[in-house]
């Protein structure tokens, strides 16, 4: 088979385009395939799709195929234009690649393949044997082309979550669609304007099918989801998550409280016995379960308010909201009258928010997905060693998180 031949079946040209040359360059180890079109062919217009006569040429173009023999392989070819009598003169779209792409439609498959794979744009960069810029170029189309083509779903359960950009000083806001685990909308911020902005990147559609929106305790998520999402009151879910970490950080004030004051008598039954508090018994080791045991049976006021914590996670099993609040009546209770003030001050915000803590008996969700994005995103970002501005770290959160049909065709 002919070199020419070959290749016209690894690009996979069909009429009128035909293989004219390949030529192997050593020096720049890449191999040059040239193709070209018989005289009197006739295109379409790109815009109307009108079949008409070849007017002229471009400049030669190049474009980036996938490997042959361990060599770069670049396909070459002037494209044709054609003067449409609506449009003007256009050029005509090449079956290898997508317009203004400098790459054949299978390489950045290949490559779309690769930046998933790797999770990291320096990773792909080795593999493809690309520069930053180029391996970059293949996700922002991507992720153009992905958003242009994504359909707007009902989204019944959705979670808004924020996402530090720069430590400590810049953040993003989330939606998620929860039953899908994708991101669905991004916003600079994550005050109530920011919150507000990303709810109006849903469609109305979208916003009257929301059943149930999971988030932490922020004020500013509520507002903008009371101002955006209809009957928000009866929809708001406070994730069980974040009020028990809430819990277990008025936990940790008692045993520190506690602890300086038994040091002061020379007493070091807590020290090293943060974790032990923290974690949840089943997760103890033999030696941990018994000095817990122990220190359990001292009587100690850390002991008391890690009874209360623990019998706070009883909430979220009743069967209904009216059980739910029932239940938490009776712990607030408990817990107010005891003399634990940073588990009176936990209960007293708890009770503020009351209603949408129980509205989780009613919908059954949580921000665990949103957690779980999140975690996925620091992991990109880390490997990724940060990225040169917010604009490109929304389009990774959309290229790796946003569920998009990234592959051109």
């Amino acid at each position: 088979m002919q070199d020419k031949e070959l290749y016209q079946h690894i690009l996979g040209l069909q009429s009128p385009w035909t293989v004219s040359e390949v030529k192997l360059d050593l020096q720049s180890q890449e191999i040059r395939v040239r193709v070209e079109h018989p005289r009197g062919t006739k295109f379409c217009c790109p815009d109307c799709r009108q079949e008409l006569p070849c007017y002229d040429h471009g400049e030669e173009r190049q474009w980036r195929h996938l490997d042959s023999c361990q060599f770069k392989t670049i396909l070459v070819a002037r494209v044709p234009r054609v003067e449409c009598p609506t449009h003007g003169v256009k050029s005509a779209i090449v079956p290898w690649a997508e317009p203004h792409s400098r790459f054949t439609m299978l390489f950045e498959r290949f490559a779309i393949d690769v930046l998933q794979a790797t999770q990291t744009v320096k990773g792909a960069m080795s593999i493809l044997r690309l520069k930053w810029d180029a391996t970059w170029h293949i996700i922002e189309r991507a992720v153009v082309r992905g958003k242009a083509r994504k359909e707007p779903s009902i989204l019944p359960k959705i979670g808004i979550d924020e996402k530090a950009f720069a430590k400590g000083q810049s953040y993003v806001s989330m939606i998620y669609d929860l039953e899908n685990s994708t991101v669905e909308a991004i916003q600079e911020g994550h005050d109530t304007e920011a919150a507000v902005a990303c709810f109006s990147q849903l469609s109305e559609e979208q916003i009257k099918s929301v059943q149930a929106i999971a988030m932490d305790m922020s004020s500013a998520y509520v507002k903008a989801a009371k101002q955006c999402i209809p009957l928000a009151e009866d929809k708001i879910v406070h994730d069980p998550f974040h009020v028990m970490k809430m819990a277990n950080e008025a936990l940790n004030k008692v045993r520190k409280q506690e602890h300086r004051r038994l040091l002061k008598e020379g007493d070091t039954r807590l020290t090293g016995s943060k974790y032990l508090w923290l974690t949840g018994v089943e997760n103890h080791t033999e030696s941990q379960t018994a000095r817990f045991e122990t220190i359990c049976s001292l009587k100690l006021e850390t002991g008391r308010a890690w009874s209360y914590k623990e019998l706070l996670r009883d909430l979220w099993k009743q069967p209904d909201a009216k059980r739910a609040r029932e239940y938490f009546d009776d712990w607030y209770k408990r817990v107010i009258h005891a003399k634990l003030e940073p588990m009176k001050k936990l209960a007293r915000t708890l009770k503020a928010r009351l209603a949408n803590i129980v509205t989780f008996c009613t919908h059954g969700i949580t921000n665990g997905v949103a957690e779980g994005i999140n975690s996925k995103i620091m992991s990109i970002k880390r490997r990724a060693g940060g990225y040169r501005n917010i604009e490109n770290f929304k389009k990774a959160i959309y290229f790796y998180c946003g569920g998009l049909d990234l592959y051109p065709r």
